[in-house]
């Protein structure tokens, strides 16, 4: 007589977690080095900061999309292989518990908290986002419509809504396919993607509507479903040759640098510039998880890989450390110089969000990630035992 034994499966992929980091840092030098003054703007090493190092920091968002798509569909494979289905209430619980408790914090902060701190500080608050927005998770849609909202902490969410769409839909979509034609709907989901842009070509849109920012998270799935489905595809990632890992470094280089002056420069390379863009990221993440012969892998740095453990708390909450520093030094009088916005602003700000991030996860969200054990995935093996 077979019994039925339940296994916790791990899936953590250790070099993820300095990439998390990595990403969330490019966001955060994005969001710094602000300034109201014209000849700090006119600063050569302003500019060097805000608009060529920095300008396209916010690929770290898309960088987010492609992880998530590629981590949540490598679990879903592995949890309809194990047992035949997934389980999508459990699946959502475990969302839940990850993304829910710190979000409405900051919901919270941003529509209850910032505008009484503000008329305490003798500002009148103009807040301009719809709270329900934010309730129901479409934020990027308000963001769309009526721009960044008065409330810092709520700038980042929009994000944040389009993962959870994501993660609502997605669990769904893959339980009517089997795993062999998984590659049906990211591929439909990347051509729609694609015909969204090109039917939209508008930036905001391309940047933060959910059918454009879908397509990084379907590539980063067709990543997981390639690994898992073919062997060929990862023997050949396994043994990817040197100069081949170097150039998909350089590649990212070049395009965080140099993005807007090649890639949007045309009707037809905005249509596929995200799809270049999310393609080199893959490529990554697939090198750090599997290839053999890198030079080195994200969890060789220690504390880089620690602190991608709370980037989501270091994403929520990074935004409003800043507009709090730079409100503070600006009452102050201590950001009329370059070097204090350009360095004394962003290292003060990091060195803040960092602790108070880690307070957070160890006394706020550790005990829902507890909670979020219970509902972890299990491979169901069978267990004979003896019937008289």
């Amino acid at each position: 007589m077979a019994n039925k034994k339940q296994l916790t499966v791990n899936n953590y992929f250790e070099n993820l977690d300095g990439l998390r980091f990595f990403c969330f840092l490019s966001v955060f030098l994005f969001h710094s080095f602000h300034s109201d003054d014209a000849g700090i703007k006119a600063s050569p090493l302003y500019h060097f900061f805000k608009v060529i190092l920095f300008g396209n920091g916010f690929l770290g968002v898309n960088f987010f999309f492609v992880l998530s798509g590629f981590l949540i569909t490598y679990l879903l494979i592995k949890e309809k292989k194990a047992n035949t289905n997934i389980q999508i209430v459990r699946f959502w619980i475990r969302r839940i518990l990850r993304i829910w408790p710190l979000y409405f914090a900051c919901v919270l902060y941003g529509f209850v908290i910032f505008p009484y701190t503000k008329m305490l500080a003798g500002a009148v608050p103009n807040e301009t986002a719809n709270i329900w927005y934010y309730l129901g998770f479409i934020s990027n849609f308000d963001y769309i419509h009526k721009g960044l909202p008065d409330a810092t902490g709520l700038g980042v969410l929009w994000s944040v809504s389009i993962e959870e769409q994501f993660y609502l839909v997605w669990p769904i979509i893959l339980s009517f396919f089997a795993v062999k034609k998984f590659w049906i709907p990211l591929l439909l989901i990347l051509t729609g993607s694609l015909v969204f842009r090109a039917l939209n070509d508008v930036p905001i849109l391309h940047e933060m509507h959910t059918l454009s920012c879908i397509g990084d998270m379907a590539l980063g799935g067709m990543g997981a479903w390639l690994i898992l489905e073919s062997g060929y595809f990862k023997t050949k990632i396994e043994v990817l040759p040197k100069w081949f890992i170097i150039t998909i470094y350089i590649a990212f280089a070049f395009v965080f640098l140099y993005r807007d002056e090649f890639l949007l420069s045309s009707y037809w390379l905005r249509i596929f510039e995200r799809l270049i863009i999310s393609g080199i990221m893959l490529m990554i993440i697939l090198e750090q998880c599997f290839a053999k012969n890198s030079f080195y892998k994200m969890s060789s740095f220690k504390i880089s890989s620690r602190l991608g453990l709370v980037t989501y708390g270091l994403y929520c909450i990074h935004f409003i450390i800043i507009s709090i520093i730079v409100g503070i030094t600006k009452k102050l009088g201590i950001n009329r110089q370059v070097w204090q916005v350009v360095f004394m602003e962003p290292a003060i700000s990091l060195l803040i969000t960092i602790p108070v991030c880690l307070l957070s996860y160890h006394y706020f969200e550790k005990p829902f990630l507890k909670l979020k054990e219970k509902f972890s995935f299990k491979k169901e093996i069978p267990v004979f035992v003896k019937t008289e």
